[in-house]
């Protein structure tokens, strides 16, 4: 053998044993199972994966050993009025304390009455949301009509609630108009689901739900509700470092959803920065 190591060639040869290329075909059908059902997924390794990834640890800057947690940043918001449901979020990603990007589109268009926010894990959101993508125009084939918002809603809780436990990071919104009119459910990857009239998920929320508590009602027209979500979306970013770059504001009423605006948030500061100037200079 000693010869083989010195001529590398086991990089050429295969000289594993029999049994361990099984165990290894089986590894990878079992993890590449979601290939050929988009909602199953491997699990991890582990006799009770709920229990060990809980006791999983790794070591900080310091030497001590802390628990695996995810750092979560971001800003989504939505809310009902009588003009339909209006969507405002940020675009910033963040890994820690890193930036990892200031363009995510964290609006998911799921079909042309439904869309789905993301916040958490940046990775399991986009998965998750694609997979009730896939489901709803099965359902629309099938049944020859469009899923309702409760029922998307309800599909992407039970899909997500099989994995509960095992280290998903998901907080959405999902938001449509059916034949109920408008509607907004909260889903979480603890499968819970609520609906509501106002939600505001990520880190940036508590600033968010300041400016919608106050400017907030049913009889907003849709140019006020619009300037609402911009602005909660703009002072959550100017005061959560983890969110910013660009705020995105989408419009759902009976005849679909419309993307109104996709403005800068350091623009947006300066514009209303230029505003209160001029009401400070009129009083």
């Amino acid at each position: 053998m000693a010869l083989i190591d010195l001529c590398h060639l086991e990089n050429k040869i295969n000289l594993k044993p029999v049994d361990s290329l099984a165990s290894f075909q089986n590894d990878v059908i079992g993890c590449s199972l979601n290939f050929i059902n988009s909602a199953q997924l491997a699990t991890p390794p582990f006799g009770n994966p709920i229990e060990t990834l809980a006791q999983f640890n790794t070591k900080d800057d310091t030497g001590k050993r802390v628990k695996i947690e995810f750092d979560h940043g971001t800003t989504t918001l939505g809310f009902r009025y009588q003009g339909g449901v209006l969507l405002a979020v940020d675009s910033r990603a963040t890994g820690g304390q890193f930036i990892g990007s200031q363009t995510m589109k964290k609006i998911v268009e799921i079909n042309d009455y439904l869309l789905g926010t993301l916040a958490g894990g940046a990775a399991d959101c986009v998965y998750w949301d694609r997979v009730l993508a896939k489901q709803c125009r099965l359902y629309e084939l099938r049944n020859r009509e469009r899923i309702s918002v409760a029922a998307a809603s309800k599909l992407m809780a039970n899909m997500v609630y099989n994995y509960k436990g095992m280290g998903l990071s998901m907080g959405m919104m999902i938001a449509g108009y059916d034949k109920r009119g408008a509607q907004l459910y909260y889903v979480d990857s603890e499968g819970s689901r609520t609906a509501g009239k106002v939600f505001s998920v990520g880190s940036g929320s508590v600033y968010a739900y300041g400016v919608l508590d106050s400017g907030y009602k049913w009889e907003l027209t849709d140019e006020e509700a619009q300037e609402l979500g911009r602005r909660a979306i703009y002072h959550a970013t100017h005061r959560d470092a983890y969110s910013g770059g660009i705020v995105r504001v989408y419009h759902l009423n009976d005849k679909g959803w419309v993307n109104i605006s996709n403005e800068d948030c350091m623009d947006l500061h300066f514009k209303y920065q230029a505003e209160k100037g001029v009401k400070e200079e009129e009083f």
